[in-house]
Order: C-alpha cells, then sequence, then structure tokens
C-alpha cells in the first residue's frame, strides 16, 4: 500500500482519494471511530502519505500546520481533511488524537482569512484578544504561537521589525542579507533560525534572547504578561508539547460541521 504514494503529497488528488471512501456518510457528532467500519486503516494510510512527503520535504509539515490552523481559526472550511493532517512526530512534535467525522463548509472567504487570522503585526492585548475571541486562554495562545519552531515567514512580514525594532544583532546581520530595507518581498526566512525543521521550544529560548522573527512573536516576550509562559516553555520541553497538543486538539473542535451540514468536498481548493 506505501509504496503507491509518491513522496510528494497532492492535496487535491489524496483528497478525492479519500473522498472515495467517505462520501455519503453522516453523524450527528465527531468520534474517534468514526471510520472504524468503513475505512480502519485510513488513519495509518494517510499518516504513511504525510510521513512520506515531510521526509522529502521537511516544509511540508510546518505547511501543513498552517492550512490546519487557518481553516479551524477562520471558518472550519476543510475540518474534513485537515484535523488528521498533523504527523508533527516526524519532526519530534508531539502526536495527539484527533476525533473525526467533520466535513467541509460551502462557503469560502478571503476577507474572513484577512480578518479573522492574526497579524504578524499584532500587539500582545491584540493577540490576546484575537485568542479569546476564538474561546483560547492567553496560556493556550503562547503554546500555539511555539508552531512558529518550524516552517518560514516572507520578508514582507518582518521588514518593519528587522528594521526598525530590537533585534538580536547577529540575527539581524544574517536577516538583512536576504531581507532588504526593500525590494525581496518574497525572500523567505525560518521562523526559528535555531533548528527550523525541528519541532522543539528552541522558538521560546529565541525570544528570550530577542530573536523572534515576528513583531507578533518578540510581544510574547516583550516586559508583558506572557513572559512567565514563555520561560516556563523555554525551560520545559515536554510542558511546551503537551500544551500544544491539547490545544491543538480543542482547535480541531472548533464549530465543527458533522452530519448532514456541509459537503464533503472532491478538490479541496474549492467547493462542488
Amino acid at each position: 500500500m506505501a509504496s503507491s504514494y509518491s513522496s510528494s503529497l497532492s492535496v487535491p488528488t489524496f483528497t478525492l482519494w479519500l473522498w472515495l471512501f467517505l462520501t455519503g456518510m453522516a453523524s450527528a457528532q465527531l468520534t474517534n471511530n468514526f471510520y472504524a467500519k468503513t475505512c480502519p486503516n485510513f488513519l495509518s494510510v494517510i499518516q504513511r502519505a504525510v510521513n512520506s512527503a515531510v521526509s522529502s520535504e521537511a516544509r511540508m509539515g510546518a505547511s501543513l500546520l498552517r492550512l490546519h490552523f487557518h481553516d479551524c481559526f477562520v471558518n472550519a472550511s476543510l475540518h474534513f481533511i485537515t484535523s488528521f493532517f498533523i504527523s508533527l512526530d516526524i519532526l519530534g512534535g508531539p502526536s495527539w488524537n484527533v476525533a473525526v467525522g467533520r466535513r467541509d463548509s460551502t462557503t469560502a472567504s478571503l476577507s474572513a482569512a484577512n480578518s479573522n487570522i492574526p497579524s504578524p503585526a499584532l500587539s500582545l492585548s491584540g493577540l490576546i484578544t484575537a485568542f479569546s475571541n476564538k474561546g483560547f486562554t492567553t496560556k493556550e495562545m503562547v503554546a500555539l504561537s511555539g508552531s512558529h519552531t518550524i516552517g518560514q515567514a516572507r520578508c514582507t512580514t518582518f521588514r518593519t521589525r528587522l528594521y526598525n525594532e530590537n533585534v538580536n544583532s547577529s540575527l539581524a546581520t544574517s536577516l538583512k542579507a536576504n531581507c532588504p530595507s526593500s525590494g525581496g518581498d518574497n525572500n523567505l526566512s525560518p521562523l526559528d533560525a535555531t533548528s527550523p525543521t525541528s519541532f522543539d521550544n528552541a522558538y521560546f529560548k529565541n525570544l528570550q534572547n530577542q530573536k523572534g522573527l515576528l513583531h507578533s512573536d518578540q510581544q510574547l516576550f516583550s516586559g508583558g504578561s506572557t513572559d512567565a509562559q514563555v520561560n516556563t516553555y523555554s525551560s520545559n520541553s515536554a510542558t511546551f508539547l503537551t500544551d500544544f497538543a491539547n490545544a491543538m486538539v480543542k482547535m480541531s473542535n472548533l464549530s465543527p460541521l458533522t452530519g448532514s451540514n456541509g459537503q464533503i468536498r472532491t478538490n479541496c481548493r474549492k467547493t462542488n
């Protein structure tokens, strides 16, 4: 079975494959054994495909994690497919059980995405409010921010911080070589320059040393109410990983569509 999946994961193709197994099924609630009878091996098949893709291209892990966050945080548009795409353990991160049985929304909104996704320019109070509006505590917000231990950001999202704020001098020198004061907007830099492809607590250690890439990152350790939580996660990786996993489970349960609500998309990029 594993040999039938290439190392590069085609999300539309994979979604269609899964749809062939799951179309037409309905349930009134999420459960851990939703597909126990109809497709008992679905999770292991997905894990093999995702692990293969991440092994081939480490950035895929961050991309899937970001997709999960965007879909859950904005409008549950793709709960059906992304809620069980996470296989962070291959990058050193935690694993968790997610109840399944979600369906996709019949709408997608660019304006909602732009207005609901926290901006990299947000202040600490803005971050707290944005996550609180979705039912998350400040502690959960800090834990979820730790997802920036993997992935990359475009120059345009951190240029203002790089040239106008207090950034670790060695990091600033390195970043400016790839992110000039003008131009190069789409040039990428790792959110965590210490261990960019490992899911660990280095992100929090970076914040303690003024190495947060985004303004919103460094706000978590700027003399405010979240400094203590950053210190805790910096010194205790196990606590961070546990809190992160718990917060991700909570995120996966934000307003899911179940039963006959929504649809099962044949192409995750658009409604049927």
